[in-house]
């Protein structure tokens, strides 16, 4: 044991030396010219920064001897990944495949897709040492713009739709990758929350709550409209959280992780709809529907699927973001076709690019996620036994 924490401890500095390096060499060849309109968008780039660090990073504080491991690698892999999804974005506007549109912007695409990284993390939380974190955050960035740029270049999916995928490429592609770890033993107790942990948790989740409007409409065309769905979602989508917590429990309490899981429903439910919605009531309806299929899916549907599929899923990220994701998509095929429905010579191709659009994405997540799983399980890279899970002391002072 001494040998493998001895290992770890001398891998990790030189593994973010080498990436540090990469990126400086790359930055000789980055010019700060196209900033656009720095006044205008760049109140929505900070609440996105601050979603992204504060909010996922507090989020994730849900076990109790995690903590420090998931707010200090949370912000070491933001920082890390948001340099990595510039220079690969740099990289195709020197291969003419991108446009572009100035470094603000693309670092705030950057900030949008780093949240794919961070919902993943939550699935596999403390299960992976910092070195198979960064390696998945690599890989699955990677994988991330590919599936971007297949959405854009042959399904016709706008830049701003294919940014709003990251929920549903995010929550199954780390629930492939858990799929490959060995799952915690039921007797070990470290694998459980207190009201400490809790609270930290819902203080992320408020954060995240707060600035979810900004992070749907950042690089929407229809701001106003993005604005506003997204917020009355989150309203209608936190009161229905509160509702059916109170419902679900057998004394009529409220639980801490119903409230911080349901009350975003409604964000990632409108990823895809926000700026296309004229009527609030639509997107209030969504967000009531989002919060319960988060409430019902992990009171009902958690025990028949994780067990067979051997899914070990700690932050319940499948029900706080997958679900919904999927929610989302099949709204916004549905309102596609009510829009477009005197246009029946087009109708049918449309839909067909939505639809394709959605398989193409989680199945690319759930093939790369397996295969990235067991790239971590490698002998090269598993470090941590599965007595150690769950551990701040194998990391912290």
């Amino acid at each position: 044991m001494s040998s493998n924490y001895l290992n770890f401890r001398n891998s990790v500095p030189w593994v973010i030396l080498l990436l540090e390096a990469l990126f400086l060499i790359h930055s000789f060849f980055l010019r700060l010219d196209g900033l656009g309109s720095l006044h205008s968008s760049y109140p929505e780039f900070q609440d996105v920064n601050h979603m992204v660090i504060f909010g996922f990073g507090f989020f994730l504080m849900v076990l109790r001897r995690y903590g420090f491991s998931s707010t200090g690698f949370n912000l070491l892999i933001i920082v890390l990944g948001v340099q990595c999804s510039v220079l690969v974005e740099d990289l195709l506007v020197s291969f003419h495949l991108e446009e572009n549109e100035g470094i603000l912007k693309s670092i705030a695409k950057a900030l949008i897709s780093m949240a794919a990284v961070a919902i993943s993390t939550g699935a596999v939380l403390g299960k992976t040492n910092l070195v198979q974190l960064i390696v998945m955050t690599l890989v699955e960035l990677i994988v991330f713009y590919v599936s971007r740029w297949i959405n854009r270049r042959y399904l016709q999916v706008g830049d701003h739709l294919s940014l709003m995928h990251v929920h549903l490429f995010g929550a199954y592609f780390g629930l492939a990758v858990s799929c490959c770890f060995p799952e915690p033993s039921p007797r070990l107790d470290k694998n459980r929350s207190t009201p400490k942990s809790d609270l930290f948790s819902m203080l992320g989740s408020v954060f995240l709550w707060v600035f979810w409007p900004s992070f749907n409409s950042l690089l929407a065309q229809s701001r106003r409209k993005a604005v506003l769905n997204t917020y009355f979602a989150l309203a209608v989508s936190a009161v229905t959280a509160f509702m059916l917590s109170a419902l679900t429990s057998k004394d009529g309490k409220f639980r801490m992780t119903h409230i911080h899981s349901a009350a975003l429903a409604g964000g990632v439910t409108l990823s895809f709809t926000a700026q296309m919605i004229s009527h609030p009531w639509i997107a209030m309806i969504l967000g009531l529907l989002g919060s319960a299929i988060t409430i019902l899916g992990s009171h009902c549907l958690q025990r028949c699927l994780n067990p067979p599929l051997k899914i070990h899923d700690t932050s319940g990220v499948h029900f706080t973001f997958g679900l919904p994701a999927v929610l989302g998509a099949l709204a916004q095929v549905v309102l596609l076709v009510i829009r477009e429905w005197t246009n029946s010579s087009s109708l049918g191709y449309l839909v067909l690019l939505h639809v394709g659009a959605f398989c193409q994405t989680i199945s690319l997540a759930l093939i790369t996620g397996f295969i990235t799983g067991f790239i971590l399980n490698t002998r090269l890279l598993k470090i941590i036994p599965v007595s150690k899970y769950f551990e701040d002391q194998f990391y912290w002072e």
